[in-house]
């Protein structure tokens, strides 16, 4: 098989295993639809001040999602034994990375196509632009690449469920910024060469988080 066969099977089977449970993206959508429903309720915005805050909400959702469905993804592949076969597999762990992370991608794509439309329900801010999708996409690879490699670290501990949250989020905190800053500029009118250091600052950490994610994925899943 080529490389990306290789991926590709690991993908397939990450959404087979998650078609016959149902768990991971189940557990996100209604953790997310409750996180909105509690910010729209408390927070109470309408017309400059939901603009104003609507890219941090956001981000707040798909974060706190995203680590939940990360947790639940890594752990299952841990009580099933998968991740011991995938071991003992004639692949590479490049391609396990990437099959993994790939996974987690297509969970947390899934969850924010349902999340935009009742984010723009609940908010009365349209999100469904080219530009916010471009930048949805580049947060969600960086915080989706450092989130499956620290889930990996986190899956062998005894509270994996604690730390996980503690490991991800400072190490996202930079991909965090630069799409609520990126988010909120679009919002608000700007065009994305206007928030071009901010894009730019997403791609670089993509690039950075992917590459030393390939160096030491190999490390942490041997140990």
């Amino acid at each position: 098989m080529s490389f990306v066969s290789k991926v590709l099977a690991i993908v397939c089977k990450d959404l087979s295993a998650e078609l016959h449970t149902k768990e991971v993206i189940s557990a996100m959508l209604v953790f997310s639809t409750l996180t909105l429903l509690i910010f729209s309720f408390a927070l109470d915005l309408r017309g400059a001040m939901a603009e104003a805050a609507a890219p941090g909400v956001l981000w707040t959702t798909i974060a706190f999602a995203g680590t939940l469905g990360l947790s639940r993804s890594m752990a299952r592949e841990e009580q099933s034994g998968c991740i011991d076969g995938l071991l003992l597999a004639p692949v590479d762990r490049t391609a396990i990375f990437f099959g993994k992370t790939l996974g987690n991608l297509v969970f947390m794509a899934l969850v924010e196509v349902a999340l935009l439309p009742l984010f723009s329900v609940f908010f009365d801010v349209p999100l469904v632009r080219p530009q916010v999708l471009l930048v949805l996409a580049l947060g969600t690879v960086g915080y989706g690449a450092v989130g499956t490699l620290l889930a990996a670290i986190a899956v062998n501990t005894r509270a994996r469920e604690v730390m996980l949250p503690v490991l991800l989020l400072p190490l996202a905190v930079p991909v965090l910024i630069a799409a609520v800053q990126a988010t909120s500029g679009l919002v608000e009118g700007a065009t994305l060469s206007e928030v071009g250091g901010w894009t730019r600052i997403l791609v670089v950490y993509d690039l950075v988080i992917v590459a030393v994610s390939l160096l030491t994925f190999g490390f942490v899943v041997e140990d």
